[in-house]
């Protein structure tokens, strides 16, 4: 009780308290200097340098709290978004307005049917069972698949809810196909199924409540959070090159804006300053080397504040 009530007045902000995302929201939070003390299997923190609450729910559970303002912000994944909005469409004041796609936990939610079995198309599997955990985004997808998204008759399709063990259900013979989250496929594979149709891409993303209670922190953890996604995705990349391939090694490097160019006291060359994507710095440099750029350092960025 004595911890409900000092909640009181702070911003709440809503993160998985388990699963595939909890861990990186962790990592998230701590980039974001948001600092808290959680008590052993407490769902609810509170945060010691800013006028904040952190409290821990099921990722499916966060858009309800949030589209409904008894959160202001929250981490969840895009698909359980598109479920709960499905069953419940957002008004002008109830739903979640997302933020920023934080680029983690990127999976699909795909129809998939036994490897094996003769069906190869979802069209195939219209008016036969389907288990998931996905009931609104499942049953509007077979609405369009049997032609009545205006009318909203009863499906011919038999949906049926599973909370866990989704891809046991075609095995067990419990039905003729799933929609399920899809990551590498390995799970898949190894219960012997196969996709046939993806109905959402889905990656983690920051929403708010449309009428959350201090706007101006919840922009303020945005930026931070912003801030640390950038870091994660960007290094600093400093080289010397002569002015008279600049044009090139701009083009090889031009930065998340642009570069930064300083004249060296040797005449005839620059110094750049510019930010590259982590995953291509290894060819960036290659092609610096190549062009014939000297002096190539790569530095970490630990946080930073940029414009989207």
């Amino acid at each position: 009780m004595e911890l409900a009530e000092s909640l009181d007045g702070r911003l709440l902000f809503a993160v998985p308290k388990k699963g595939r995302l909890h861990q990186a929201c962790l990592d998230l939070l701590s980039g974001s200097d948001i600092q808290y003390h959680r008590h052993t299997r407490a769902d609810i923190a509170l945060v010691k340098n800013l006028p904040m609450g952190l409290v821990f729910l099921p990722a499916a559970d966060i858009p309800t709290f949030v589209g409904e303002g008894r959160v202001d912000l929250g981490i969840t994944g895009r698909d359980q978004v598109a479920e709960h909005e499905a069953g419940t469409p957002p008004t002008p004041t109830t739903g979640v307005e997302e933020v920023l796609d934080l680029g983690f936990g990127g999976c699909k939610l795909q129809v998939q049917v036994p490897a094996k079995g003769s069906i190869h198309r979802p069209e195939e599997l219209v008016g036969r069972t389907i288990v998931t955990s996905f009931t609104n985004l499942t049953e509007a997808y077979f609405r369009d698949l049997e032609g009545a998204a205006e009318e909203k008759p009863r499906l011919r399709t038999t949906v049926k809810y599973v909370g866990g063990s989704v891809e046991a259900a075609c095995a067990l013979g419990v039905a003729n196909g799933i929609v399920d989250l899809v990551e590498s496929g390995a799970t898949m594979q190894a219960a012997g199924l196969k996709a046939i149709a993806t109905v959402l891409d889905s990656t983690a993303v920051l929403v708010k409540s449309k009428r959350p209670s201090d706007p101006k922190l919840v922009d303020k953890i945005a930026s931070r959070i912003r801030g640390v996604i950038t870091a994660q995705k960007y290094v600093l990349c400093v080289y010397n090159v002569e002015r008279s391939k600049l044009d090139q090694a701009c083009k090889i490097t031009p930065g998340k804006r642009a570069p930064t160019i300083n004249p060296l006291e040797e005449s005839g060359w620059v110094a750049v300053n510019v930010m590259v994507t982590r995953k291509d710095i290894a060819v960036v440099m290659d092609e610096l080397d190549a062009l014939g750029a000297c002096d190539i350092l790569v530095t970490k960025i630990d946080n930073s504040r940029t414009q989207a």
